[in-house]
C-alpha cells in the first residue's frame, strides 16, 4: 500500500532503534523469567471463581474441557505470538509486530487498544486485590473504614486505599528494574503456585466420583433476547449460546477465556531478553501450558468435591471444603488469590509500560517518554505516569463493568498478530525466523476465527464501549501522531532523537 497511513517500518530498523543510548533497555531476563511472568499473570482470580460459575450456569463437570477449549484458542495464538517475538525481539508485543506488517494506522490502533486493555486490567485487578485483602482482615477482626475500602456493593463514596497503594509499590518495583520485578514475581508465584497445588492435591481425597455423573449436562437452550448486554452473536444472527450439552462448553469456554488473559504480556518483554530469538517462544508456550494443565486439574477438583449444581458461583473452592468439613481452607484459598493478583497487576502494568513505550519511541505519543533511566535502564517516564493514573482509577473508579474491555481487547490483538504473520511471510521471506508457525497460513486463518468467535460471544454494550475507545483514538492519531510519528518526519531511526 502507498498510502502513508500503511507505511510499514523495517524489522532491521525496529531492532536497531533498540540499540540507541538514551531508548536501550537492561537485557536481563531468561527463558525461566519469562515463563514465571507468564503463570504469574495468567494465574489469578479466574482459578479460584470462574470454575464455580461455568459449571453451575454452563457446562457442569465438563468445565475442564472447556478450559482446554480457551486453552487451544490461546495455543493457535500464541505460535503467532512466539515466531513474531522471536524474529522482531522489540519491546511493544503486537504493536510493534502490526507496525512491521500491516502499517502505521494499524498499529497505532492496536497499540492504542491495548494501553485501554493493560490499564483497565490492571485497575480491575488491584480492585480484586483489595477486596481479599480486607476480607483477610475481616477474618482477623480488622475493619477497614468504608471510605477507604472497596466500593463494591457499597453506597459509601470513597477511595480505596489499598488498591492505590497496591498499583504505586508495583509501579516503585518496575522503575527499579527488570530483574528485580523478574524475583519478586518468581517468589510470589512459587507461593501462588504452591497454594494451587496443595488445593489440587488436597481436594483429591475428597472427591466423590457420583459428582461426575452427567459429565456433560443435557442441553438447555437461551432464548434469544434484544438487549443491548446480550452477545453480538445473538443481536446480529438471532442465535443464543446453549448452557450444557456440547456447545454449552464452547459458552463456557468464551466465559473462562478471562482467566487466560495475560500470556501475550509476555511478548511486550523481548527487548529486554538476553536470547529472546530462544527464549520468548520457551517463555510464551511453556506459561500458557502451565497454567492450562492447573486451570484444568482445579476444575475437575471442585466438581469432583460437589455436585455443580450446588456450587458457589462466588468462591467455589472455598465453599467446597467447607462442604467437605474442612472450612480453614477458605482463608488458604484467600491467601492465594490475594497473592497470585499481586503479580497479574505488576505484569499488566509492565506490558502497559513497554507499549506506551515503543509507541512514543516511534513519535506516536511524546517522545519525552521514551527516554530510559541511566542508571536502572527502565523506561521510568511513562511507568511513573500510568502508574499514577491507574492508582487513581482504580482507587475512585469501579470497574466490574468494564472488564469485559479487557478480553475484546485481547481477542482484538489475537486477530492482529495471526494476521500480521501471514502478510510477514508473503513480504519478508528472507527474515531469520528462530521460531515459525506451524500450517502458515491455515493456522494463523483458524486463529483468527476461534478469537472472532469468541469476541461474538461477548456482549453488544462491550463492543459499544470499545468502539468509542477506538473512535478516540484514531482522533488522536490524525491530530497529533499522523504528523509526528518519526516516519511521517523521514527520520533515519538508527540515529539518536532529538
Amino acid at each position: 500500500m502507498t498510502s502513508p497511513l500503511f507505511r510499514t517500518k523495517k524489522v532491521e530498523q525496529s531492532i536497531r532503534d533498540t540499540e540507541e543510548p538514551e531508548h536501550a533497555l537492561k537485557k536481563s531476563l531468561s527463558a525461566l523469567d519469562l515463563t514465571v511472568f507468564g503463570v504469574g499473570v495468567i494465574i489469578g482470580t479466574g482459578i479460584f471463581v470462574l470454575t464455580g460459575t461455568v459449571a453451575k450456569d454452563n457446562a457442569g463437570p465438563a468445565t475442564a474441557l472447556a478450559f482446554v477449549v480457551a486453552g487451544v484458542v490461546c495455543a493457535l495464538a500464541a505460535l503467532c505470538y512466539a515466531e513474531f517475538a522471536s524474529t522482531v525481539p522489540v519491546a511493544g508485543s503486537a504493536y510493534t509486530f502490526s507496525y512491521a506488517s500491516l502499517g502505521e494506522l494499524p498499529a497505532w490502533t492496536i497499540g492504542w487498544d491495548l494501553v485501554l486493555e493493560f490499564a483497565l486490567g490492571t485497575a480491575v485487578v488491584a480492585v480484586g486485590w483489595s477486596g481479599y485483602i480486607q476480607s483477610l482482615m475481616d477474618n482477623a477482626g480488622w475493619q477497614m473504614p468504608a471510605a477507604l475500602g472497596s466500593r463494591e456493593g457499597s453506597d459509601v463514596f470513597g477511595f480505596d486505599i489499598l488498591a492505590a497503594v497496591l498499583v504505586l509499590v508495583l509501579t516503585g518495583i518496575l522503575v527499579l528494574g527488570m530483574k528485580l520485578s523478574a524475583r519478586v514475581t518468581t517468589v510470589v508465584v512459587a507461593v501462588k503456585v504452591t497454594v494451587v497445588l496443595v488445593v489440587i492435591i488436597a481436594g483429591a481425597f475428597f472427591i466423590d466420583s457420583n459428582n461426575y455423573r452427567d459429565f456433560i449436562p443435557p442441553s438447555k437452550p437461551v432464548t434469544a433476547g434484544s438487549s443491548l448486554d446480550s452477545p453480538l452473536i445473538q443481536l446480529l444472527f438471532g442465535w443464543a449460546p446453549a448452557n450444557f450439552g456440547v456447545m454449552g462448553i464452547f459458552t463456557a469456554a468464551s466465559v473462562v477465556f478471562f482467566a487466560f488473559i495475560g500470556f501475550d504480556i509476555v511478548a511486550t518483554a523481548a527487548e529486554e531478553t538476553k536470547n529472546p530469538q530462544r527464549d520468548m517462544p520457551r517463555g510464551i508456550l511453556g506459561s500458557l501450558f502451565i497454567c492450562t494443565v492447573l486451570y484444568v486439574l482445579v476444575s475437575l477438583v471442585v466438581t469432583g468435591m460437589q455436585y455443580y449444581k450446588k456450587l458457589d458461583v462466588d468462591a467455589p473452592l472455598a465453599e467446597a471444603f467447607k462442604d467437605t468439613g474442612h472450612p480453614w481452607f477458605a482463608g488458604f484459598i484467600s491467601f492465594g488469590a490475594a497473592v497470585g493478583l499481586t503479580t497479574v497487576c505488576m505484569i499488566l502494568l509492565l506490558g502497559q509500560t513497554r507499549v506506551f513505550f515503543a509507541m512514543s519511541r516511534d513519535g506516536l505519543l511524546p517522545t519525552f517518554f521514551s527516554r530510559v533511566h541511566p542508571r536502572f535502564r527502565t523506561p521510568h517516564r511513562p511507568t511513573i505516569l500510568l502508574g499514577v493514573l491507574i492508582a487513581v482509577l482504580a482507587g475512585f473508579t469501579p470497574l466490574n463493568e468494564l472488564a469485559a474491555l479487557v478480553n475484546i481487547g485481547t481477542l482484538f490483538a489475537f486477530v492482529v498478530v495471526a494476521i500480521s504473520v501471514i502478510i510477514l511471510r508473503r513480504t519478508r521471506p528472507d527474515l531469520h525466523r528462530a521460531f515459525r508457525t506451524p500450517w502458515v497460513p491455515a493456522l494463523p486463518i483458524v486463529s483468527v476465527a476461534a478469537s472472532v468467535w469468541l469476541m461474538l460471544n461477548l456482549p453488544a454494550e462491550t463492543w459499544v464501549r470499545f468502539g468509542i475507545w477506538m473512535a478516540i483514538g484514531f482522533v488522536v492519531y490524525f491530530l497529533y501522531s499522523r504528523t509526528h510519528s518519526r516516519m511521517a518526519k523521514g527520520e533515519d531511526t538508527t540515529s539518536p532523537a532529538a
